[in-house]
């Protein structure tokens, strides 16, 4: 199990990106949401959307779940 994280920033395309916790471009504290413990990025990114429609795995710690 991990902890994830949601980027309260969007990116340039609208995504708010869904961090594994550990990952080289987490968001500064104040720009953390965070989402839980799961067994991989697909829950964190189902329950990311629920606040945000444009969430998104980040591509370098939730590769599987990177889709822009």
């Amino acid at each position: 199990m991990a902890s994830y994280y949601r980027n309260k920033n969007a990116q340039l395309n609208g995504d708010h990106e869904v961090h594994r916790e550990g990952c080289g471009w987490m968001p500064l504290p104040a720009n953390q949401h965070y989402l839980g413990e799961f067994d991989s990025c697909f829950r964190a990114v189902a329950v990311a959307k629920t606040f945000d429609p444009s969430a998104d795995g980040c591509a370098y710690c939730s590769t599987a779940c990177h889709t822009r």
